[in-house]
């Protein structure tokens, strides 16, 4: 796989079969797919709110396509765009090239031709490009009308939210994957006071096993309120 110099690693969790698809078994089918069979989609847009899964999907992509021959790269463009768009260079070699945060690019013309160029180079090489942004192609503000163009053309998939039962599931698996076992009354609590996405839910999750491995307790419902009290984190 290859490594961005700035230190991007993946996340070991970000697995496609780590993901609870719920509403987007489509989504995931499709990901699956990409670059293994005829007919795939070559370019798919990924587009939802913040802790709906963009990011997860993206690393399970390229850790699915690490072991291959061509390699991968996850780009996320909200904390590398700085460096210019001349970091894609060579990219169209990869097997597939994971865009994250797409639209924070969008406007700028030195970005823009570059993933123009990068788009057009991928489609030649038998490549797949997957990108994420908070919204679809058609309103993510392209002023490059053929990229426009192109994007609108990728297939596209908005990530919803999990439902409730879903929800509790992933943050169970989540916590089984750290090692932890996370109580269905545990995990509603904290379903009941956190913002209803992954992203804070597994930040949440992250300060309970630390402080569990410190105190050697179980993530009962008096404990966690213990901890995330202590930490001013609970909310009412």
């Amino acid at each position: 796989m290859l490594q961005l110099p700035l230190g991007v690693r993946l996340r070991d969790a970000s697995r496609l079969e780590s993901f609870r698809p719920g509403a987007n078994a489509a989504a995931v089918h499709a990901l699956r797919n990409v670059g293994a069979a005829a007919g795939a989609a070559r370019v798919i847009w990924l587009w939802g709110a913040r802790g709906s899964g963009r990011t997860h999907l993206l690393q399970a992509v390229c850790s699915a396509a690490g072991a291959a021959d061509r390699g991968s790269a996850y780009v996320p463009l909200a904390e590398v765009a700085a460096i210019g768009p001349g970091l894609l260079s060579g990219f169209e070699h990869l097997a597939v090239v994971a865009l994250d945060d797409v639209e924070r690019v969008a406007g700028d013309e030195r970005w823009e031709r570059a993933l123009f160029s990068l788009y057009n180079a991928i489609i030649e090489s038998a490549a797949a490009l997957v990108v994420a942004a908070s919204v679809p192609p058609v309103a993510a503000g392209w002023r490059l009308g053929d990229l426009a163009s192109r994007f609108s053309a990728a297939t596209v998939f908005h990530l919803r939210p999990l439902e409730q039962a879903d929800l509790l599931a992933a943050l169970q698996q989540r916590a089984s994957l750290r090692g932890l076992e996370l109580p269905a009354d545990s995990a509603e609590f904290l379903l009941r006071r956190y913002p209803r996405d992954m992203h804070t839910l597994c930040a949440v999750l992250e300060t309970l096993d630390e402080a569990s491995l410190v105190a050697q307790r179980r993530l009962t419902v008096p404990f966690l309120k213990e901890v995330l009290e202590r930490r001013r984190w609970i909310t009412d």
